[in-house]
């Protein structure tokens, strides 16, 4: 079996696959590759991927797979990288939420002498919109400071309350982050008309994906000063350079939260690890869409 791989992966695969699998550094291999592991600005691997007959599973090392999904043919598994870079991600929103409560990011702005007083984390209700893993991981690291977290998700389960609920629940927080995937269902979710019951004041945290956010409407928003916002991610990426939203926003990162050092050692790692389950026949993790067609030929 064929495995093509990004060359940074290559090392950390190789030292882990079982025999019989024959590892190849993209884009070597590819056309017969049953598992391949793409760089998400490999464009030539992606654009090819809709011609590979052999092809079974492709994994990610993002989180997101809105980029790619597209380009998976119908026979082949997609999995992602979920977990991997949970602890990086929630940071980013713990370091904004801090930055902004105590001034740091407006002070970075205006660079003048204020007479602004910080506020405390403390009491604070912060809402999880997209609460996955990185949700759990960002509950654990705010409970210490003594906010209350409310999570959203799809579906209601034990401590986390449905979308069908988030108007509401607008009403009642003081900051809300945004972690929930790129689908057709959360394209423009924060419209003028979700982001208006948004109370004054609050705060706007994205993490997950630019899409999910009308930028016409948030920019009106922050330029009334009604809300604020701290972003990793915007739309369009990149953000070009003159436009509104980076005078209007507090801060923007350039969508790379999660792509610390460590949070991509691990997911190459969790790369590595999927092809030897691959490899050894052993169920799958991750997998955002399981293969739908069979197609015949020897891998």
């Amino acid at each position: 079996m064929i495995a093509a791989v990004t060359a940074r992966a290559f090392d950390v695969v190789a030292e882990l696959v079982p025999a019989g699998v024959d590892v190849r550094r993209l884009p070597d291999g590819l056309d017969s590759a049953a598992f391949v592991l793409p760089d998400s600005d490999d464009a030539e691997t992606i654009d090819a991927l809709p011609e590979l007959m052999r092809l079974r599973v492709l994994q990610t090392l993002s989180a997101g797979t809105d980029w790619i999904e597209a380009r998976v043919p119908a026979w082949a598994s997609l999995c992602n990288a979920r977990g991997a870079r949970d602890a990086a991600v929630a940071e980013w929103v713990v370091g904004a939420l801090l930055g902004d409560a105590y001034g740091q990011l407006t002070a970075a702005r205006t660079r003048r002498w204020s007479d602004a007083r910080p506020r405390e984390l403390q009491s604070a209700v912060v809402l999880i919109v997209g609460f996955g893993s990185i949700g759990r991981a960002l509950k654990r690291r705010l409970e210490p400071f003594g906010v209350t977290v409310i999570g959203v998700a799809r579906h209601a389960r034990d401590g986390v309350r449905d979308t069908s609920e988030l108007p509401a629940l607008l009403e009642q927080a003081d900051a809300v982050v945004l972690l929930t995937p790129l689908t057709s269902k959360t394209a423009g979710l924060f419209d003028a008309a979700l982001l208006a019951r948004m109370r004054d004041g609050a705060l706007l945290l994205n993490a997950g994906r630019g899409g999910v956010v009308d930028t016409d409407a948030l920019v009106a928003e922050l330029r009334s000063g009604r809300l604020r916002a701290v972003l990793d991610v915007v739309d369009p990426e990149p953000l070009p350079a003159r436009h509104p939203l980076w005078e209007a926003a507090l801060a923007i990162t350039p969508h790379n939260a999660g792509d610390t050092a460590a949070a991509d050692e691990r997911a190459l790692r969790f790369g590595a690890e999927q092809l030897v389950r691959f490899a050894r026949g052993e169920p799958l993790r991750n997998v955002v869409r399981a293969a739908v067609t069979e197609r015949h030929g020897h891998l």
